[in-house]
């Protein structure tokens, strides 16, 4: 693991939003808004991995996706390299498409059926003008000797493939435009524990050989503790905590991420009782008042039901910013968790 935010950050996302629009009845009136992303911020440095976590419907995903201009910004800034690219019509933010990729989270529906393996890995060579004919070929063959598969295999559809082997072909794939920056987005849930190991192993070969940036989003803190840098825990469309990740998974300050670690299996012999999260993600539709935790937070009190907490530097770990009122009043004692 290597870069830091100390570096010109490859990605630089400033109060993002995302609000996806409910409309009932006949004429399809608005009758409300599903807050997503709701002001996300966060910088990655070359050659850094950013981690986002949180439970399912957190809006990691669909950070993931809006920074990529897949989904559409509400608002803030998207800024790739320093260049401004949150409202660059489509005609434009084409060539951007090259420098910034995503690894799905099921290889299988990501991959064209009806495409051989070769043919599918070798068709953004050809989308963005890089080879065509015998020379796509020849680049297609180097990106599958790249991630580990067989020449031979490249006649091959995705159905002839396993689990492992699809990603695999959606990391060449992801690759072929020679990016810098890489979206991975759940990229080892869909596979067998005994295949995830050799992914992501092999996704950090990769980082270290061409100098990838990389935004892995995951809600296995086990994975994210081995792959990342930094870490974003998010809740409810916000960042709660941002820290490195040596910090936060020995010393967590917001009471949600101690929470998401207390609530990991701990299979050693001197295992502690664990705690499971208790309660549910609120409604995005009808978010809470003030800190969107609090219904859940042990700690709340009457200026955490009104007022929303910012992420602010916490001053227990250096580096560590908590969007908090426990933490920023000192109500919290200091945690300590043994590595994940």
């Amino acid at each position: 693991m290597t870069g830091g935010t100390d570096q010109a950050p490859v990605l630089e996302v400033v109060d993002l939003t995302k609000h996806f629009p409910v409309k009932k009845g006949i004429i399809r009136r608005t009758v409300g808004q599903v807050y997503a992303v709701d002001g996300v911020s966060f910088r990655v440095g070359e050659g850094e991995t950013l981690g986002l976590v949180g439970e399912s419907g957190c809006g990691k995903s669909t950070v993931a996706r809006t920074v990529l201009r897949l989904l559409e910004p509400t608002g803030g800034t998207i800024r790739l390299d320093g260049r401004d690219i949150t409202h660059l019509p489509k005609s434009e933010l084409r060539p951007y498409r090259r420098e910034m990729q995503i690894i799905f989270q099921d290889p299988f529906s990501s991959l064209n059926p009806r495409m051989s393996a070769g043919d599918i890995v070798g068709e953004p060579l050809q989308v963005h003008d890089i080879a065509r004919g015998k020379a796509k070929d020849k680049m297609a063959a180097e990106l599958f000797d790249q991630v580990g598969l067989r020449r031979s295999q490249m006649s091959a559809f995705p159905h002839e493939f396993s689990g492992g082997q699809r990603q695999r072909i959606s990391i060449a794939r992801a690759l072929a435009g020679n990016p810098r920056f890489l979206v991975c987005d759940e990229p080892t849930s869909a596979l067998d524990v005994s295949v995830q190991a050799q992914v992501l192993n092999l996704m950090r070969r990769l980082q270290r050989e061409l100098g990838l940036t990389l935004l892995f989003i995951s809600h296995n803190l086990a994975v994210v503790h081995h792959v990342a840098d930094r870490v974003g825990v998010m809740y409810l469309g916000r960042i709660v905590e941002l820290a490195p990740t040596r910090g936060l998974f020995a010393s967590p300050q917001h009471p949600y991420t101690r929470m998401l670690l207390a609530a990991v299996p701990d299979l050693s012999l001197a295992a502690k009782p664990r705690t499971a999260v208790g309660g549910e993600v609120p409604n995005p539709l009808d978010p809470p008042t003030g800190c969107a935790f609090h219904p859940r937070c042990p700690h709340a009190n009457e200026r955490c039901r009104r007022e929303v907490p910012l992420l602010l530097r916490a001053k227990a770990i250096d580096g560590d910013s908590v969007a908090c009122h426990a933490v920023e009043e000192g109500r919290l004692e200091p945690a300590a968790f043994a590595a994940v």
